[in-house]
């Protein structure tokens, strides 16, 4: 079972972990083991997260997302499978708290005098400049 918060817990047969051949280092061993992880996380089918989150989780996701609704976690960063199984499930889980935390909600603020000000002269500084460059003085002697 994977702790993401107190209240949170993903069941471990909702994560499927498969090992493949990783195309890092390895030594002597880099064609024998498959030391790289593929972790599956089904984030439309999990019974595990609750409502706000999976929807908060799947916008933070994003192309991520297979067709079927899973999230593809691939570790090859080290060289044993349990050091590869321990990155794959710890980047799933602070992708997950990062899900669990709600959006600030935003403070409507009105600009300051000064500032509409600023923007005003700044407009009318820009509108002569564009008034200097249409007119033309066309002189015929």
């Amino acid at each position: 079972m994977l702790e993401i918060t107190p209240t949170i817990n993903i069941i471990d047969s909702e994560i499927n972990l498969t090992f493949v051949r990783s195309p890092g280092p390895g030594g002597q061993n880099v064609n024998k083991v498959a030391s790289a992880v593929q972790l599956r996380f089904n984030v439309m089918k999990s019974t595990s997260l609750p409502d706000d989150v999976r929807l908060r989780l799947l916008s933070l996701i994003g192309k991520k997302l297979t067709s079927q609704g899973e999230v593809i976690i691939k570790a090859n960063r080290h060289r044993t499978q349990e050091r590869n199984k321990l990155d794959a499930l710890s980047r799933l889980k602070s992708l997950i708290q990062r899900a669990t935390t709600p959006p600030k909600k935003r403070k409507k603020t009105k600009p300051t005098k000064t500032s509409i000000e600023k923007r005003l002269t700044e407009k009318k500084m820009h509108g002569k400049n564009k008034l200097q460059r249409s007119k033309r003085s066309f002189d015929h002697d």
